[in-house]
Order: structure tokens, then C-alpha cells, then sequence
């Protein structure tokens, strides 16, 4: 298990099944997305400024952990519908 994911487990622990379905649906605004896209595209074509890269590895660090918490609500969720 990964350390962040580690790190993370007793948040997962006390988690409402309420808590999880908001963080399982949370998205980012368009206008963020659209940053984050277009930082994407320009990192790919490798013309990111010093600024926008820390920017855009920030919005990447931010979705990995994002991405982590919403796996554990997911489980939370599960857990909470068996019998």
C-alpha cells in the first residue's frame, strides 16, 4: 500500500456514508478544469513557463490525493450497502 494511501486510512475510517457520496462527486468548477486542461496541452507540447509548471504539477499532486480519498468514500459506500 502506497504511503499516502496509508496515511489516508483513518480518514477512510470516519467517513459518513453522507461525507463519501459528496467527496465521490466533487469536480472541479469548469473554469479550474479549463486551466487544468489547457496547462495539460501546453505541458504535452512542452512550452510550460517555470509558473505554470509549479501550477500544474500542483493540479496534478492535488488529483492524485483527490483521487486516492474518493477510492476510500467508493469503499465506504460499498461497505455501507452490504448487508
Amino acid at each position: 500500500m502506497p504511503v499516502l494511501d496509508r496515511l489516508l486510512e483513518p480518514v477512510a475510517r470516519i467517513l459518513t456514508p453522507e461525507f463519501a457520496r459528496q467527496l465521490v462527486a466533487l469536480r472541479a468548477d469548469p473554469e479550474v478544469q479549463d486551466r487544468i486542461n489547457a496547462l495539460a496541452e501546453r505541458c504535452n507540447e512542452g512550452q510550460l513557463t517555470p509558473e505554470e509548471r509549479a501550477d500544474y504539477e500542483t493540479y496534478v499532486r492535488f488529483v492524485d490525493f483527490l483521487a486516492i480519498i474518493q477510492a476510500k468514500a467508493r469503499r465506504v459506500l460499498a461497505e455501507a450497502r452490504t448487508p
